[in-house]
């Protein structure tokens, strides 16, 4: 088991259900947009936020929307150790930093004075597109042992200060090399790790990466907080890091839902109705797993597992549940009929 930070009132590690992150893609100055993106990730099920801290205007910035965020915020840092503890002065739940890229030890010691100082984790973030220029000459490119080598010399500096309120990232776009070093670092730390697969692009291939990455690794046992990268919605990080948790799964909350292929036997529009029921339950909390199968002949012996499920037939269908029949229905009738269900469930 890991270690254990808390960020805000998260836990991270420790064998606490693995946290859902993302970060705002307004600008920290824009107080009242990034206050309005936060709390529509919060209403999608985010629970750590992170935010770029670039200069002291968004120092500023980060302190009014710390006074009203309704979740717990990071604040991302680069290069410069004043923004760090301005920031972490101004409310910060946790500093995203690389120690090493701040100047020498009395900036690190400056920098770990003040989050010791008001109980803030460092979140050190490797990423296989800024390594030091050391580590790229010694391994040639962004190997998993260069991205685990950065880890532990940041590490160290945190620790020669007496520092261990630590959780590590070593994010790379290419997902074999992720997963490598994560691994690799698990074999030698019990450090908790973000887990997230860098620069991935948009929606459809990012999650597709992600999934792949970040639900492998946690179906290995590694694991202990996620951010899923996309060039979209932030919002739409969210979706898809709560699929992959169920997927993985590590939660429960929501509706699984599970559908067939199709085949040469299906006889209406399955693809168009389990569109529709995905749709009509985006929003429902309760934990069951629904199932739109093809045919009434293998439907709900495949789906037996369903809680509840419907299969299409010639012109009509069945309402199941746990693979039963319930009621045979025309097809016009067949989600009316799913969702009242459900809704007495």
């Amino acid at each position: 088991m890991t270690r254990q930070i808390l960020v805000g009132g998260v836990p991270i590690g420790g064998g606490a259900p693995v946290s859902i992150q993302s970060m705002l893609n307004t600008r920290t100055t824009d107080v009242e947009g990034s206050l309005h993106q936060i709390q529509t990730l919060a209403d999608a099920g985010c629970q750590i936020v992170r935010l770029a801290v670039p200069n002291q205007e968004a120092v500023e910035g980060f302190r009014q929307i710390a006074a009203r965020s309704p979740l717990p915020l990071v604040a991302d840092i680069h290069f410069d150790y004043r923004l760090a503890i301005g920031a972490a002065e101004a409310g910060a739940a946790k500093i995203r930093i690389n120690p090493g890229n701040i100047g020498g030890p009395d900036r690190v010691r400056a920098v770990v004075d003040v989050c010791k100082a008001r109980n803030i984790p460092i979140r050190i973030g490797v990423n296989g597109g800024s390594l030091d220029k050391e580590l790229l000459q010694k391994y040639g490119h962004p190997t998993a042992e260069a991205l685990v080598e950065s880890a532990f010399s940041h590490i160290k500096l945190l620790e020669d200060c007496d520092f261990y309120d630590i959780c590590v990232s070593m994010k790379s776009s290419d997902v074999p090399t992720m997963m490598a070093a994560y691994r690799l670092f698990r074999e030698q730390s019990d450090y908790p790790v973000h887990l997230g697969v860098t620069e991935t692009g948009t929606a459809y291939m990012g999650t597709i990466k992600s999934a792949m990455g970040i639900g492998g690794l946690l179906c290995m046992g590694i694991g202990d907080t996620i951010r899923v990268s996309l060039t979209d919605d932030p919002a739409e990080e969210i979706r898809a890091a709560k699929a992959i948790l169920k997927a993985a799964g590590l939660r429960k909350d929501g509706v699984n839902i599970v559908a067939c292929p199709t085949c040469g036997r299906t006889r209406i529009d399955l693809i168009g109705l389990a569109k529709q029921v995905e749709e009509a339950l985006a929003d429902c909390k309760k934990p069951i797993t629904v199932a739109v199968m093809g045919c009434v002949v293998n439907g709900p012996g495949e789906a037996r597992e369903a809680d509840v499920g419907i299969a299409g037939g010639e012109d009509c269908g069945i309402l199941f549940v746990k693979g039963e029949q319930k009621q045979k229905l025309p097809y016009d009738q067949l989600l009316p009929a799913l969702l009242s269900y459900i809704e007495q469930l």
